[in-house]
């Protein structure tokens, strides 16, 4: 049975972009997000209703996207399947579980960002200034 998650929140490190081993090596970025749960105040402004942290991973050429344009603290949105990761503890031989996020979309929150360079070919780039009257 199949799960689907959303959420949003901000990375707490850099990106990580690690290659799985053999002949048929895949890219896989490792992020660490945390999805806050900000709620209105009823003043205009949010309250911080705490939230939880994530380990996410995001495979192939997206994954290699993720690793080289995210840094630590920005703004995403993420889409994907949660599944459980189980390993044995390598001192006390325990069993260890964690849930996951395999991510299938990782979307930049674009009222956080200055501006954006588009590539429309190899030859070819356009660069769009920031929009007025948005706030960083």
């Amino acid at each position: 049975m199949a799960n689907k998650f959303y959420g949003r929140g901000n990375l707490g490190v850099d990106p990580e972009l690690r290659y799985t081993a053999g002949e048929d090596s895949e890219p896989v970025c490792s992020l660490r997000i945390f999805f806050d749960r900000p709620k209105p105040d009823g003043n205009g402004g949010f309250d911080d209703k705490g939230g939880f942290w994530l380990d996410v991973s995001q495979w192939g050429t997206r994954g290699e996207a993720a690793a080289q344009l995210l840094k630590k603290g920005a703004r995403v949105s993420v889409s994907g399947e949660l599944y459980e990761d189980t390993w044995q503890d390598r001192d006390s031989g325990e069993e260890r579980r964690k849930l996951r996020l395999r991510a299938d979309h990782i979307d930049l929150d674009l009222a956080r960002l200055e501006g954006v360079t588009r590539h429309i070919t190899a030859k070819e780039t356009v660069s769009l200034p920031k929009p007025t009257g948005v706030k960083a």
